[in-house]
């Protein structure tokens, strides 16, 4: 007797594999567990516009069919997705200049505030920390904004974000540090002590 595979229990590089064979439920389940990550992904990185993360977000999908064929089995599927949402938001930014980061309210601001080494005492404090670091944040190179995102964020390894990128990985690195040394310099009033 022939037994359906529970298609939850694949890798996504299976799933793609069985989506190039024709299997659409393969397709329906990279949907579902990319489809959240990849419109936050595009709500963040296109000015925190609704209806444009959605419209990026189902391009991006029927790209992912039209495409799949191409993907290489070798490499991660996370990776090389976000590949092609990185290349769309490139796009955007030369079509139409979007090139506005937005942090939700759900962010840990605690872990920014540690990553930059500054100190948030109160309440009020943080919800200056916040307004003040969305406007550093907008004060970075777009290529610097996305290494951020990218890393801090979505949570994408550097040797992930060099191919996403398609730079290596000592550039990538070289990109986040200047990101840091930037957003820490910019909010240094929130760490007196340090020079």
């Amino acid at each position: 007797m022939f037994f359906k595979p529970k298609y939850k229990q694949l890798t996504d590089e299976q799933l793609v594999k069985r989506m190039i064979k024709g299997d659409t439920k393969s397709f329906d389940e990279l949907y579902h567990r990319y489809y959240e990550k990849l419109y936050y992904y595009f709500y963040r990185m296109l000015g925190q516009q609704t209806g444009l993360a959605a419209d990026y977000t189902q391009d991006l999908f029927v790209k992912l069919i039209e495409k799949a064929i191409t993907f290489d089995i070798n490499r991660k599927f996370s990776t090389w997705i976000y590949t092609i949402a990185n290349n769309m938001c490139k796009n955007a930014y030369r079509a139409k200049q979007y090139q506005k980061i937005v942090l939700s309210v759900e962010e840990d601001w605690e872990a920014y505030a540690a990553l930059l080494e500054v100190e948030i005492e109160n309440t009020v404090e943080l919800s200056a920390f916040q307004q003040d670091l969305l406007v550093a944040i907008e004060g970075l190179k777009p290529k610097h904004k996305v290494c951020f995102v990218l890393r801090y964020q979505q949570g994408f390894t550097i040797k992930e974000i060099s191919e996403i990128e398609q730079v290596p990985a000592g550039t990538i690195k070289s990109r986040i540090y200047y990101a840091l040394q930037q957003l820490a310099k910019e909010l240094m009033i929130y760490n007196p002590n340090k020079k």
